[in-house]
């Protein structure tokens, strides 16, 4: 499947800053499961951000202002072919041992509630982490707004709502509880010729043995496929973030966030039908 990105984040400030400095994870590496076609993240000044390679092995742009100003965007456009895997990762580069992946944060802390549901799944390996992608789904309803950024993955569970963040820290933290080396993965979602405007997405992998890492989507109760754009991973939101900065300054900021994902067979379609 050949798939089209459009990614724009637009920000404004109430009163001039002097400085804001941002580290970009919104570029995928190639797999087995993903050829990148092309790729090009860059700021106001159109030209193409500096990138270096994290220890993650996340390529991670950087966008700096310095200077006085009011607003800012960086645009993502890119590029990519994707095949279906059955949501197994072979031939991405890793930089990190999977036992480094049982590390607990704050944010996939496992509490008792989290530790009861991890071991009160049915089955073993993988038959067990399916069971638990459909628990954190039944558990977790997906509500908008419901949860933050900060949001734990006990908090989200106690409030029984949360966003595909909060599902996949969810997911991750009971799959360490099981001693199963897990991971968040951040990246884009083609939802359909139907849904225009999109959003970034959220899921998770899980090692075993077998299989390597493996994809589970809590939130679309699926295995990563065809459909999904692979751009970053991490122990949890915090380290694969799509976006994180600083700035100088006394302004407030507003957010505005535009992403498109597109098949590009049925673009070509449209426009000879036009």
């Amino acid at each position: 499947m050949r798939l089209t990105v459009r990614h724009q984040t637009s920000y404004t400030y109430s009163k001039p800053i002097t400085y804001a400095i941002q580290t970009l994870r919104l570029s995928p590496r190639p797999y087995e499961g993903l050829n990148v076609i092309a790729w090009r993240v860059r700021g106001a000044a159109r030209h193409e951000l500096p990138s270096f390679i994290d220890g993650y092995g996340n390529l991670v742009h950087c966008h700096t202002v310095n200077h006085t100003h009011d607003s800012a965007i960086v645009t993502v456009e890119g590029e990519v072919e994707t095949r279906a895997t059955d949501g197994i990762i072979r031939g991405a580069e890793e930089t990190l041992p999977p036992l480094f992946f049982l590390r607990t944060t704050r944010l996939t802390a496992v509490d008792p509630a989290i530790e009861d549901m991890a071991q009160s799944l049915p089955g073993a390996g993988f038959e067990r982490l399916l069971a638990l992608m459909h628990g954190v789904h039944a558990r977790l309803a997906y509500t908008a707004g419901s949860t933050q950024s900060n949001t734990t993955a006990a908090e989200a569970l106690k409030l029984g709502a949360g966003v595909c963040q909060d599902q996949a820290h969810l997911f991750i933290a009971a799959a360490r509880a099981l001693k199963v080396p897990a991971r968040y993965v951040g990246g884009y979602l083609w939802a359909g010729s139907g849904d225009e405007n999109q959003a970034s997405h959220a899921w998770a992998e899980a090692y075993l043995p077998e299989f390597g890492w493996i994809g589970f989507d809590p939130t679309n109760r699926t295995q990563p496929g065809e459909a999904y754009i692979r751009a970053s991973i991490g122990l949890d939101y915090w380290s694969a973030a799509p976006v994180r900065g600083v700035r100088r300054g006394e302004g407030e900021e507003a957010l505005s966030v535009k992403v498109k994902v597109k098949d590009w067979a049925a673009q070509q379609q449209q426009q000879q039908q036009q």
